[in-house]
């Protein structure tokens, strides 16, 4: 009965991933077809990759989104470190619940809501849309998720080690540095990367702060593909997810590496 369970599981897992990854696969095929539709494969070339590499205005563009991808990233990553130490050290548990809180509803909320919401204040607050609204918006939805990667590596840090750092005659700098900072160094790397990969996903509140003369790839792609469906946005797409999945690759490395290796138990 089990090893029946098993096969069907297996079988289970088998088709939710043929259904996540098929259509991405067939993307990625016809953006090597020497034709112009995603109708008929009519043979191999790289024309779409050629043409999108010559395309100055596409490459500004990607230029634009990985800017703002890996600034937006760093500074929630500065600013996320922080919020998960307030809310670590919050004395009360309800404070600390509270803030907690505060911080998942803006994970949870959607993004056409954010978006809207970025857009009603920068026009209020009269900031022209852009570089900077784009930039700003993606550092506020993006901290929220930097804290709830560091906030668990926080948790599991012991409180002796703070302790035994100010015996010694540790600074609060070099207890931040020395021993804070690196024990957290993993939860640190996973939330810089998710943000990261949020960043260049975002299509809903990039689009409402998105201004005129400046772009990303995600409202790029959606404003090409109402166009008509072009095979160099299969070519731009195929590199996205491959970039996409180097980062997923990067980051599954970094949490392997820090895992804590466990002690064996030598049998007798």
């Amino acid at each position: 009965m089990d090893r029946k369970l098993t096969l069907l599981s297996k079988l289970f897992l088998i088709i939710i991933f043929f259904i996540l990854y098929a259509p991405i696969f067939f993307l990625i095929f016809y953006s090597f077809n020497s034709g112009e539709t995603m109708y008929s494969f009519k043979g191999f070339s790289l024309e779409w990759y050629r043409e999108l590499f010559h395309d100055t205005r596409l490459l500004i563009i990607v230029l634009n989104t990985i800017v703002v991808a890996l600034l937006s990233s760093l500074f929630s990553t500065i600013i996320g470190i922080f919020g998960a130490l307030a809310i670590h050290m919050a004395k009360r548990r309800q404070t600390k619940n509270a803030l907690l809180s505060f911080n998942n509803v803006l994970i949870v909320s959607p993004d056409v809501i954010i978006g809207a919401s970025f857009l009603i204040l920068f026009t209020m607050a009269g900031i022209k849309l852009g570089f900077y609204s784009v930039l700003l918006s993606h550092i506020a939805f993006s901290i929220p998720i930097v804290v709830l990667m560091v906030l668990p590596k926080l948790t599991e840090m012991s409180p002796s080690l703070i302790d035994a750092a100010r015996d010694l005659g540790a600074s609060s700098w070099d207890v931040m540095s020395k021993v804070i900072i690196p024990y957290i160094s993993p939860g640190i790397f996973a939330g810089f990367f998710m943000a990261l990969t949020y960043s260049l996903d975002d299509f809903a509140v990039t689009f409402f702060v998105t201004g005129n003369g400046f772009s990303t790839l995600s409202v790029e792609i959606y404003s090409l593909a109402r166009r008509g469906i072009s095979l160099n946005i299969n070519a731009l797409s195929a590199l996205l997810f491959l970039f996409t999945f180097a980062l997923v690759v990067i980051y599954y490395f970094i949490t392997q590496r820090n895992k804590p290796s466990g002690m064996g138990v030598r049998k007798r």
